[in-house]
């Protein structure tokens, strides 16, 4: 199965709740809604001529004062999706309003997600309901914002801190 055919099995399956499919140069993306999120990424994975079974990267997007994006959500959480079986693979987008920055967990679908939603939380801010161990994996805890933010301000000071005794 081609990218293509995988974006139809999609929109057959699900209808409305991809809310666009589109292609580039090879890469085959389908943008979901947050609330098929789990759906989505269980039927890829489980679905025999899909076999999406090794999620290669998650991470997000800040669309913070990017030419034609000024009223839509601000942020896309972006799964990659590859199939060893089949040698083929698959972007999915998740676009999350800055109000309402979570989405839920992928970790029970692909225990490698723990680290990649750390990861997106320590940077971006985006919550992930259900997550196991949601806590800082990069900066220090007592780091204060989200530093590839788009807004966050480069020349901020941070609490200095020292050695726990």
């Amino acid at each position: 199965m081609d990218g293509q055919s995988a974006l139809l099995r999609l929109t057959t399956t699900f209808g409305g709740r991809i809310i666009e499919t589109h292609a580039y140069r090879g890469d085959h993306t389908a943008v979901v809604e947050r609330s098929a999120l789990l759906d989505v990424l269980r039927f890829c994975r489980d679905e025999a001529d899909l076999g999406f079974d090794f999620l290669m990267d998650l991470t997000s997007v800040d669309y913070l004062k990017y030419p034609g994006r000024e009223f839509g959500p601000r942020f896309e959480v972006v799964y990659h999706l590859y199939s060893l079986a089949h040698n083929h693979r698959l972007r999915l987008k998740v676009r999350v309003e800055e109000d309402d920055a979570r989405v839920p967990s992928a970790v029970p679908l692909w225990p490698v997600a723990n680290w990649f939603e750390r990861e997106v939380w320590d940077m971006f801010g985006i919550r992930f309901d259900g997550h196991p161990d949601l806590r800082r994996l990069l900066m220090y805890e007592e780091f204060q914002g989200h530093p590839l933010r788009k807004d966050y301000p480069v020349n901020k000071r941070q609490p200095l801190i020292g050695p726990k005794n």
